[in-house]
Formats: structure tokens, C-alpha cells, sequence
């Protein structure tokens, strides 16, 4: 909108107005850090073993013995889903019987464990995995809890844009907090798994509607300068800083009901934010409300100290600033050429495998040497220099070398954890978290890249779709975790490998770093095995500062 941008240039870019927006916006997000990764301590899988009744007629000494010993991390420990069958052991015990000198214990029969199961609370009081025993038969719940709540965000990712176009991105942006605080406080009164699980998947519908939304607000009311920082340091960061809380709640509430109570309190701090929000003046103008929007940039000079022209819009000026209706595109467009069809499916396919890195890293911090609470907060603080070398990196540098590199970086070093001896828990993770690291700097740049490759016509759908294909990505991560139950080390070397493999194929995408933003298809820059054929039009090197667009992570 031609007319807005110069309207509003007398506000200035970074007034009290401004700081307020960027501080209140970037504070909303903190609730999303701690709900987007709850799952790793409200899903955590306690030790333990089978259960032993009281009632069984056996000896202390065959009591101790009832459990058999597996291989497990390279040591042996108790079984978690086995126990040897209680009747031969209460005939041993009567009989008088010694375990080991008496019986050959490896040659006993062994069944489910009917009687339930003990847990152990050294890390957790209480999990859901505790609650419904999710365990052994059941394990394949706890991966596909965490997916279900990605799923909703897939879902809410959908919706939330068409729903704040229509409906307003301030109304929205406080619906979908209403949404998630309030389905994260019916989950704590579940009466079971499927109950649960249902709650989860609405909440994840509402984190990212109002991270997205939040994010539209922010960009919209933000001049030029401020918006990149607001998009890749603000937002992230504060998403970060919630993320870091997390582990300092669950350290200090064991239990998964008074957990998810004490993470649902801070969505309620939000209320009063409603009061110092605007809505966005430029959805107002775009819905021809410009009375209303000129209220609000009126507040805005008077909080900023500056006096506003007499007339800030002319109506009929506006209205004829319009921009015409453009071609219609279709997600077909995507595919429409050889070269067109390649970029896409290559930047699929980054985005997804990039997404599997990030969520399964995060969510695998309980698997982790060492204690489970510290290594879920050094995950989230390794995030902040990730997103300021991103925005450093976004600022001098060529994408396609800059997003290959942090990905080297981040699955190489996954990729060598298999070679570090068993006693070396401190370098495991140190390598752990320079892989997080890596796959986030590159994760957080994703979206720069994406729409500096589109022209303006599809800009939007391609952004769209690949960052669907990073809900993908986060929907089959959990399980790339739960492989971890049958080695150790295989989600390491499947995420590694693959974000090594992504990490070579982005060398072939085309740079876009110091190029105008194409604005039809014939401007689209060629990937390098094409470079060869027919030449672009329209693309040349610019002297000045490149055009950045962004969009939320």
C-alpha cells in the first residue's frame, strides 16, 4: 500500500509507539516456547520395571530376582516389559529354593507384565506416560502424542491467516491465545490418553495461529528497519526465552497436572495486552475503516511526542491506490517448468528435512547423558546465538553458502556423537549441541531464502507450501526420537545423514543474495545443473543493500 508507508513516515521508526509494539508482541510469543516443546517433560518416560504384587507368596530373595536383566545402553539392567512368571517363582520360594545357585534363572519362563508396572521418580513424579502406562505394549502412544500436537499445528497454520484477513489480526491474535491457554487448562482435569491427546492437537491449532498472527501484526505496524529485526531476533528469541522457561517450571514441578497449571498461568498475564495492542491500520485501511486507523496512528504520534498533519488520509486517494487484481495463481504454477518444478521440490525437501533435525534434537533432550532438566534448557539457550548468527549471516553473506554451511555444521557433528567413547558424556553433548545449533541458524533462515526464489505471483503459495512441508517435518520427528529406544545412537545417524544430505543439494539451488526479487517466472533465477540452458532475463546483480522479505519461522 503505496500511500500507507508515507502517511505514517512522520512517526518515525523506532519511537516509544514502536518499542511497545515490538516488546508486547515479542512477549506474547514467550507463552508458545514453553507449550511448543511441553511434551518432552509432560510425555517423559520414567525408568521402570514390572510390578510385583504384594500378595505374591515369594521370598525377598526371589522378590529381588522376579525382574530379568537386559543389555540396555551396553549395560545390563531390569527389563522394563518382562518379568519371569510369578507362579514358578512362588513354588521356588516355597520349596526353599536359591535364585542363581539353585535355579538356572536364564531358563525360567518369562511373561507380560500383568500387574502393572513400578515407576521410578527420580526425574518425574508424574508423566501421562505414568498416568495411562504408556509404556512397552503401549509405547507408541508417547511418539504419536507430540505428532498429533503437531498435526494441530499444521492445522492451525491453515487457518489462521484466511481467519485474521477476515476477522481482524488483533481479534485473532487474542482468540487463538484464548484457544491455547484455555485447552491447556482442560488438559490438566484428562481422564485419559485419547482425552488428552484430542486437547493437545486443539492447543498446537492455537500456538501457531497466534505466533503467525502476532508476526503479521508486528510487520504490519513496524516500519522497514525495524521489521527484519522484529522477524528474526524478536520473535525467535522471545519463542526461545519461553523454551528456556520450560525446563525451570518442570525442575521445580514434578508432576504433569500442576506442570501444565503452572505453564497455562502466564497465558492469563496476556489479558491485559489487549488494552495496549492496536489493531493493525493497515487491515483497517485494506477493510476501508480508515476513521479507525487514523485513531490509532494518532495515538501512536501522541505516545511517539510527534504532532500528526491535520489530514493524515485522503479517502478517495486510497481507495484509488489499490493496487488492480493480479492473476490468479495455482499451487500447479509451482511445477510449471522444468526448472520452477526442481527448486520446489528441492525446497520441500530442505524444509522438511531441516524441520526432522530441529524437533528431533529438542525432543530428544530427556534421551540425553546427564541430567534431563539442564539439557532441555541448554538446548533452548543454544538457540539465541543460532538466531543472531542467522540474521548476521542473512546481512553479508550468500544464502545458498550460509544455509549449507549451518547445515554441514549441525549434521556432521550429529553424525560423529556414534564415534565418542561411552564414558565421554560432557563432549556427546557439546556435539549435541553444536548440531542444534547449526540446524537452527539454517532453520531460521529458510524463510528469507524461500521468498527471495519465488517471483511475487506465487511468492506467498511457495512460502506456504514449504513451510507445510516443515509441519511434516515436525509431525515425524517424535519417531525419529522413539527410535532411540532400539539404539542409541540410530536417530543421531538418520537426522545427521540426512541434514548432510540436504545440506549438499542446497549448494544446487540458485543465489538469491544480492539479486532484485523476481516478479514473473522468466525472472526466476536457475538452479546449477541448469545453468547451462537457457539464460534468465530480467536478474541482475544490485550495488545496493538486497531486498530482504521475511516471514515467521
Amino acid at each position: 500500500m503505496r500511500d500507507y508507508e508515507a502517511a505514517t513516515a512522520f512517526l518515525g521508526e523506532w519511537g516509544r509507539f514502536q518499542r511497545l509494539v515490538f516488546f508486547l508482541l515479542s512477549a506474547s510469543i514467550v507463552p508458545n516456547g514453553f507449550n511448543g516443546m511441553s511434551a518432552v517433560f509432560l510425555a517423559g518416560t520414567p525408568e521402570h520395571r514390572c510390578a510385583v504384587p504384594r500378595g505374591a507368596n515369594l521370598s525377598g530373595e526371589w522378590r529381588n530376582a522376579s525382574i530379568p536383566l537386559e543389555v540396555r545402553g551396553g549395560r545390563a539392567a531390569p527389563s522394563r516389559c518382562r518379568r519371569y512368571r510369578l507362579a514358578a517363582l512362588a513354588n521356588f520360594s516355597a520349596l526353599g529354593l536359591r535364585p542363581g545357585a539353585d535355579v538356572d534363572l536364564a531358563a525360567l519362563e518369562q511373561e507380560r507384565c500383568l500387574d502393572g508396572w513400578e515407576y521410578s521418580r527420580d526425574v518425574y513424579r508424574s508423566s501421562i506416560v505414568s498416568e495411562w502406562n504408556l509404556v512397552c505394549e503401549d509405547d507408541w502412544k508417547v511418539p504419536l502424542t507430540t505428532s498429533l500436537f503437531f498435526v494441530g499445528v499444521l492445522m492451525g497454520s491453515f487457518v489462521s491467516g484466511q481467519l485474521s484477513d477476515r476477522f481482524g489480526r488483533k481479534s485473532i491474535l487474542f482468540s487463538t491465545m484464548a484457544v491455547q491457554t484455555g485447552f491447556s487448562f482442560l488438559q490438566i482435569f484428562s481422564t485419559s490418553w485419547e482425552m488428552f491427546t484430542v486437547l493437545f492437537l486443539i492447543v498446537g491449532m492455537g500456538q501457531i495461529s497466534n505466533y503467525v498472527v502476532a508476526f503479521i501484526l508486528g510487520t504490519e505496524i513496524l516500519g522497514k528497519s525495524v521489521r527484519i529485526i522484529f522477524s528474526t531476533l524478536g520473535v525467535c528469541i522471545f519463542f526461545a526465552i519461553g523454551y528456556m522457561l520450560l525446563p525451570l517450571f518442570a525442575y521445580f514441578i514434578r508432576d504433569w497436572r500442576m506442570l501444565l497449571l503452572a505453564l497455562t498461568v502466564p497465558g492469563v498475564f496476556c489479558i491485559p495486552l489487549w488494552w495496549f495492542i492496536p489493531e493493525s491500520p493497515r487491515w483497517l485501511i485494506s477493510q476501508g475503516r480508515y476513521e479507525e486507523a487514523e485513531v490509532i496512528i494518532r495515538k501512536a504520534a501522541k505516545i511517539n511526542g510527534i504532532p500528526a498533519p491535520a489530514v493524515l488520509f485522503d479517502t478517495l486517494e486510497m481507495q484509488d491506490s489499490k493496487p488492480q487484481q493480479q492473476q490468479k495463481a495455482i499451487l500447479l504454477d509451482l511445477f510449471r517448468t522444468r526448472n520452477i518444478a526442481t527448486i520446489t521440490i528441492m525446497s520441500l525437501l530442505l524444509w522438511m528435512l531441516t524441520s526432522i533435525g530441529y524437533f528431533g534434537l529438542s525432543l530428544s533432550t530427556p534421551n540425553w547423558h546427564g541430567n534431563a532438566y539442564i539439557n532441555c534448557f541448554l538446548s533452548a539457550v543454544i538457540e539465541i546465538p543460532a538466531y543472531v548468527i542467522a540474521w548476521l549471516l542473512l546481512r553479508s553473506l550468500p544464502r545458498r553458502y550460509s544455509i549449507s554451511g549451518t547445515l554441514f555444521l549441525g549434521g556432521g557433528v550429529v553424525l560423529f556423537i556414534q564415534l565418542v567413547p561411552t564414558d565421554f558424556h560432557v563432549l556427546s553433548i557439546v556435539l549435541v549441541m553444536l548440531g542444534k545449533f547449526g540446524i537452527t541458524s539454517a532453520f531460521s533462515m529458510l524463510y528469507v531464502y524461500s521468498a527471495e526464489l519465488y517471483p511475487t505471483l506465487v511468492r506467498n503459495m511457495a512460502v506456504g507450501a514449504t513451510s507445510t512441508a516443515s509441519r511434516v517435518g515436525s509431525i515425524i520427528a517424535p519417531y525419529f526420537v522413539y527410535l532411540g529406544a532400539y539404539d542409541r545412537f540410530l536417530p543421531y545417524i538418520l537426522m545427521g545423514s540426512l541434514t548432510v544430505l540436504i545440506g549438499i543439494l542446497t549448494l544446487f539451488l540458485p543465489e538469491s543474495y544480492g539479486n532484485t526479487l523476481p516478479e514473473n517466472f522468466e525472472q526466476m533465477l536457475r538452479v546449477k545443473c541448469f545453468r547451462n540452458g537457457q539464460q534468465t532475463t530480467g536478474v541482475r546483480k544490485s550495488k545496493a543493500s538486497p531486498k530482504i522479505l521475511v516471514t515467521p519461522l
